[in-house]
């Protein structure tokens, strides 16, 4: 008998012909998140099992594990052979006290002798036998005692699932870029995208000296903190001084945040087809800020001619978001007073109702490739590992 920690997936299973190739993601990705540690990981039949671990790293691999998506839930478990025997023995060894429970057996090797009603029927006589001050209630039990016979001739006995985050593994939707801001939407945004499988790159939009370095750093900070939920990421900072300094100087003022976020998806959209990303991710959400209104978000929308945006926050409220953010780390960093660059040349009445043919009539007093060019030139690009 030794201790392991029993790994469940859920999602993959609805995968059919495709199944096994998320199944090897999600393998990988475990593989990959654990590499630190000297532990040993195999597959069985729709589980995956961590074992040879040593006991005082068991809290730190539970941790990086719950931070993996695909995942569905984790018990620490005894492992031991798949033998009427064994199972009675260990029954035997177990000590409850003052309590109710229930056995819950789980028969996947169907060539086991006994079905599951049958043992967990006999398990609960034994159990009860053993500990005198208990009671069955199969409907509200304090304690379930779950029996999981595996068709690797294993046995696994444990008491509770640990709740993960669910979700597909990452990489098995392709690659996304991130437009990353300093506040609470983007990284919010980020982690759910990366939940359904998609590998996240970033790009962040800095106005030094008009931000601050701090600013940037702030950035970093949260690419940090998302990067255990999604992976190793590539964040690009793109130099957007000049940018924003020519709107200011030609454009209209009420127009500058509709200009300016039209910029920032058409660089967003070019550095991403450049580094193999399939898709965009943004933080907006209707009717939040001026620039994220029907008609701005269409009118940014057509600076993105060849990749879906994806905007997972669109109909959420900011405490739904800021929820989520303080569940995944994020939101003590979101909230430090360090300006990003969309508060540059802020107008005092921003457009909410823009007009396409004035925006693309203000655009035209800019050299747009030039400044773009310039500005992707200058990346900088940071691997945040």
């Amino acid at each position: 008998m030794k201790e392991v920690i029993l790994i469940r997936f859920g999602e993959i299973f609805l995968k059919g012909k495709n199944y096994f190739y998320f199944e090897n993601t999600l393998y990988k990705n475990i593989v990959w998140r654990l590499k630190n540690f000297n532990l040993k990981v195999v597959r069985t039949e729709g589980r995956f099992i961590v074992s040879d671990f040593s006991p005082n790293q068991k809290e730190e691999i539970i941790d990086a594990i719950k931070h993996i998506f695909g995942i569905v839930s984790i018990s620490i478990a005894y492992e031991i052979d798949s033998k009427v025997e064994a199972i009675y023995q260990i029954m035997k060894e177990i000590t409850l006290d003052n309590t109710t429970f229930k056995v819950e057996v789980n028969r996947a090797d169907k060539k086991f002798p006994m079905n599951s009603m049958e043992l967990a029927r006999e398990l609960g006589h034994l159990l009860l036998e053993q500990n005198p001050t208990i009671s069955v209630d199969v409907h509200n039990p304090k304690k379930v005692v779950h029996v999981d016979i595996r068709q690797n001739g294993k046995t696994y006995i444990f008491y509770d699932k640990i709740e993960c985050l669910g979700g597909m593994p990452v990489g098995t939707a392709g690659e996304s870029m991130l437009l990353l801001s300093g506040g609470i939407d983007s990284p919010v945004a980020g982690f759910l995208m990366a939940k359904r499988g998609l590998k996240i790159n970033a790009i962040h939009f800095h106005s030094y000296p008009y931000t601050s370095e701090q600013a940037k750093q702030k950035v970093i900070d949260l690419a940090n903190i998302i990067k255990k939920y999604t992976g190793d990421i590539n964040l690009y900072i793109v130099p957007f001084t000049k940018i924003q300094e020519e709107i200011h100087k030609k454009c209209d003022d009420e127009y500058m945040v509709t200009i300016v976020r039209r910029f920032m998806m058409d660089i967003a959209e070019r550095v991403a087809k450049t580094n193999n990303c399939n898709s965009l991710i943004t933080g907006e959400n209707l009717a939040q800020v001026a620039s994220q209104t029907v008609e701005g978000i269409t009118s940014t929308n057509k600076m993105a001619k060849d990749l879906v945006i994806f905007r997972p926050l669109i109909a959420f409220d900011k405490v739904e978001i800021s929820k989520i953010a303080e569940k995944i780390g994020t939101y003590d960093t979101s909230i430090l007073p360090y300006e990003d660059c969309c508060s540059v040349f802020l107008p005092k009445k921003p457009v909410t109702h823009p007009k396409l043919d004035r925006v693309e009539k203000n655009e035209k007093e800019l050299d747009r490739e030039l400044l773009i060019k310039e500005a992707i030139d200058n990346i900088e690009i940071l691997h945040i590992r």
